[in-house]
């Protein structure tokens, strides 16, 4: 059975109330039953946290269960070498996914420093970069990865 951690950072606890032309009006508590009833034959747990040394921590102890992670770093992707190291040091293949179309948007949001520890990142498609990452890992993930 294919098993993923699904990390969420800051500020996505609060998707649904939070800037909905950007996030869209479903919440991360919608966005994990959706995951659930689509994927009901993938271990999937997901984590949430606003502190970026929590989010470390849940990468390290995915590095013991889970096949693949998907990170949705918030603004953390943009400045987090500490999020970077720990996805280099678990040896678990990560997608970095963002909701919203970050090149779209101001021009911090547009360089990621975890997407150079990842096999790949997602951006844009709201809930569907969260679904398409899943389906990357179940189609086989890293063996299709061109890097």
């Amino acid at each position: 059975m294919t098993a993923l951690s699904i990390i969420h950072g800051p500020n996505l606890n609060l998707l649904g109330e939070r800037e909905p032309h950007f996030y869209g009006s479903w919440s991360l508590d919608g966005l994990h039953i959706e995951i659930a009833d689509r994927f009901p034959n993938v271990d999937i747990r997901v984590f949430q946290s606003n502190h970026e040394g929590e989010i470390v921590d849940a990468i390290q102890a995915a590095r013991d269960w889970a096949s693949g992670i998907i990170i949705n770093g918030g603004a953390l992707s943009h400045t987090s070498y500490a999020i970077h190291d720990a996805i280099k040091a678990v040896k678990v293949p990560c997608v970095e996914v963002h909701i919203s179309n970050v090149y779209a948007r101001e021009a911090f949001r547009h360089h990621s420093v975890l997407v150079p520890a990842c096999v790949g990142q997602i951006s844009g498609l709201g809930k569907y970069s969260y679904l398409l990452a899943i389906e990357y890992f179940l189609a086989g993930g890293p063996e299709y990865a061109s890097s």
